[in-house]
């Protein structure tokens, strides 16, 4: 099996090295990764300017490749300059926060995985998914066991066409996993999203950032199976059309 392994934390995060640890004797393994930091960057390509690929090292001394693009990029790269078009399975991660109901609407980690599935490639994206908002230590080792347990099950099963597999890990020993659930997206809403403050010249300047608001998650959603300590996995599919309107909304414009 040909793996390509990215992420949206950078060539040198801890997560995507572990990652390779964790993976590397299932197939042949290869990493393309952006040269910095591309979180919450979603599903953006680059069309403005050149894409570069640089062979660099791993902290491990092997072989991998930096690009200036975007997370899309790196599997469009990836998988057609330096796999050569010949890619069974694409992994992104482990990214060291939650990447759960709505987030995966910015999350650079989970675009990673669309764009292998625009391109007809299998794929998930893993990341490890606390339940507090402050900064903790991800234990991505636990995450790199689930991927390679993940792995092993896509060489016994098919997926459809279009879709991939955005996959949460509690962040404990792989020992305290109480088993996965399959779920569907929650919801995952921020406030204080903007915080404004001012410059030493008295101007003003933003950031973006805000808290969770607390809500009470559903049974059945990747939020609700973190908050009790299980593996989420939730299959997800190109097709934004939100087919319980079609025919409502046909409605709206037949003619009398």
């Amino acid at each position: 099996m040909r793996i390509l392994l990215t992420n949206d934390d950078g060539i040198q995060a801890e997560g995507l090295l572990a990652l390779k640890r964790a993976v590397e004797s299932l197939g042949e393994v290869f990493v393309v990764a952006p040269d910095r930091p591309r979180s919450a960057s979603g599903h953006s390509i680059t069309l403005h300017k050149p894409l570069r690929l640089h062979k660099t090292k791993l902290a491990d001394g092997s072989t991998a490749y930096s690009t200036n693009g975007t997370p899309a990029d790196c599997v469009t790269l990836g998988r057609g300059v330096v796999m050569e078009e010949k890619c069974d399975l694409v992994i992104s991660g482990i990214n060291p926060d939650a990447n759960l109901g709505w987030d995966t609407s910015y999350s650079g980690t989970v675009s990673a995985a669309a764009e292998a599935a625009v391109l007809g490639v299998r794929a998930f994206a893993i990341s490890v998914a606390s339940i507090h908002e402050a900064p903790v230590i991800a234990n991505f080792e636990t995450a790199g066991e689930v991927a390679r347990n993940l792995i092993i099950q896509f060489g016994q099963h098919e997926i459809p066409k279009n879709v991939l597999l955005n996959v949460n890990v509690p962040n404990v020993a792989f020992n305290d996993i109480k088993g996965i659930q399959i779920t569907r997206q929650g919801s995952r809403q921020y406030t204080d999203r903007l915080i404004t403050r001012t410059d030493p010249w008295g101007h003003p300047y933003y950031w973006l950032g805000g808290s969770l608001l607390p809500e009470r998650a559903l049974d059945g959603t990747d939020v609700y199976a973190v908050q009790s300590g299980y593996v989420s996995i939730t299959p997800i599919h190109l097709d934004l059309t939100a087919y319980v309107l079609l025919d409502a909304m046909r409605d709206w414009v037949a003619k009398e």
